[in-house]
């Protein structure tokens, strides 16, 4: 196997996503352009190997309309979509910086230690619908649980940690651990069944951060100034966010829940932004500065 295939594959995704549809003329001749043609077509065979090898990995299908003999791929759902641009952005971050070796001094990244302890097994246990046994020692208490069997539903990524939420039989709830916090973790051999009204997306869909079940739904309303709102714009802090446009300001509006997670992220942009409702979202943020202010006197 070459040394560059899997950047091959990345190579014909990102290619076809972006023109939308693409002939094979046109997608030779681009090939022929790139790194990796040498100024050779794409052979037939090879494309067709590709296209395989690239479902298999990625679960991306490559399709071909049949009357403009034109491929394009068959998008998934938002969601999977969300995974899949999320794994062929590491993939190809992988392989630029497999090629940066050489000034590794000079770049610098943010630590995921969560990724490489427990995040296989608990992948491993939600695909088989195994249930996991584990310690977990918060960072809020002195002594840690032993014992816990959880029912996996799903993973989720927040500030550089992975968290795990599913249902835990002893407590009759559903709740979420920091894989980080987590130790002695094994799958166990049986079996559970995820509700068939359970759907996760809807589960986290009101929520910022990983308190899921916590409060009502809130419309919230925020005032930023103009340099912030580009910020907000380039990357939304919530997916309901939307905007109302002014000369030197902007009104973002947000519906969720007013969790924890969600006031420590308004707070650490201090004086850019004001909440300018709900009223008890104004009172936690007054609180935590008169608290900050507090610390300094």
């Amino acid at each position: 196997m070459p040394k560059n295939l899997f950047t091959r594959y990345i190579w014909i995704i990102d290619t076809i996503k972006r023109y939308g549809k693409i002939t094979r003329e046109e997608l030779n001749r681009l090939w022929m352009l790139s790194p990796y043609g040498n100024g050779e077509p794409l052979a037939r065979r090879t494309f067709y190997n590709y296209r395989a090898a690239i479902e298999d990995l990625f679960k991306i299908s490559i399709e071909c309309d049949s009357s403009t003999f034109e491929y394009y791929i068959d998008e998934p759902d938002n969601q999977s979509q969300s995974v899949t641009d999320w794994m062929l952005n590491s993939a190809a971050m992988s392989d630029l910086l497999t090629d940066a070796r050489d000034i590794s001094s000079r770049i610098f990244l943010e630590d995921i230690p969560s990724s490489r302890t427990h995040l296989s097994t608990i992948i491993k246990a939600i695909k088989a619908s195994n249930p996991v046994k584990f310690t977990y020692q918060p960072f809020n208490r002195l002594n840690a649980t032993h014992g816990i069997v959880l029912e996996p539903y799903f993973l989720k990524l927040f500030k550089q940690r992975w968290y795990v939420t599913g249902y835990v039989s002893s407590d009759d709830k559903i709740k979420t651990y920091a894989l980080d916090r987590m130790h002695n973790v094994k799958a166990l051999r049986e079996q559970f069944v995820m509700p068939e009204d359970f759907e996760p997306s809807e589960f986290i869909r009101d929520a910022f951060g990983i308190v899921f079940s916590q409060g009502e739904v809130k419309q919230v309303a925020i005032k930023t100034d103009s340099r912030q709102a580009k910020y907000f714009r380039a990357l939304p802090l919530h997916h309901s966010q939307s905007e109302m446009l002014h000369d030197a300001y902007s009104i973002f509006y947000y519906k969720l829940k007013l969790t924890p997670d969600f006031v420590q992220e308004l707070l650490s942009y201090g004086p850019r932004i004001t909440v300018i409702s709900p009223p008890e979202l104004r009172a936690m943020m007054v609180e935590n500065i008169s608290e900050s202010l507090n610390n300094y006197e």
